[in-house]
C-alpha cells in the first residue's frame, strides 16, 4: 500500500504496512489538507477517528508516516521536534505506526505551516 502526498514545490511516497489506522486513512483518499510544521515534523489533519494501537510510540526513525490520533492527523518527523533529545525524533505524543517514507524524508523541509497537501493512492 503506497500513498502520494504532493505540496506546492514538492512531493514523495509512502509505503505503508497494513494496520487498521492504514485501512482507514486509504478508505478516506483521495483528500487535501493544509500543513502544519513543529520542529522538523510535518503534520497534517485527514478525515479519519482511529483509537492508539498496540505498537504506537513517541520516538520513531526519521520519515516514518505516522498517525497522531489525538489530532486526527498524520505526522511524518524527519528530524528533531520542540521536545526530542539530541537528533531523535520525538512527537508529542505516542503515535499509530503505518509505514516509512521512500527516498530521503528531508524532502519536507520545503513544506512551510500552511502550505496546501493532497495525500492520494499511488499505484
Amino acid at each position: 500500500m503506497r500513498i502520494r502526498i504532493e505540496w506546492s514545490n514538492g512531493e514523495t511516497t509512502a509505503t505503508l504496512k497494513d494496520t487498521p489506522t492504514t485501512r482507514k486513512l486509504l478508505k478516506a483518499l483521495p483528500c487535501q489538507s493544509s500543513a502544519n510544521t513543529w520542529g522538523e515534523e510535518v503534520y497534517f489533519s485527514v478525515p479519519v477517528d482511529v483509537d492508539l494501537e498496540p505498537d504506537a510510540r513517541q520516538v520513531v526513525p526519521p520519515g516514518t508516516v505516522c498517525f497522531w490520533v489525538e489530532g486526527s492527523s498524520v505526522a511524518i518527523p524527519f528530524g528533531p521536534t520542540p521536545i526530542s533529545t539530541g537528533d531523535e525524533c520525538r512527537l508529542v505524543t505516542a503515535v499509530n505506526i503505518m509505514g516509512q517514507l521512500d527516498g530521503d524524508p528531508s524532502v519536507l523541509a520545503s513544506i512551510r505551516d500552511g502550505d496546501p497537501l493532497t495525500v492520494s493512492e499511488d499505484s
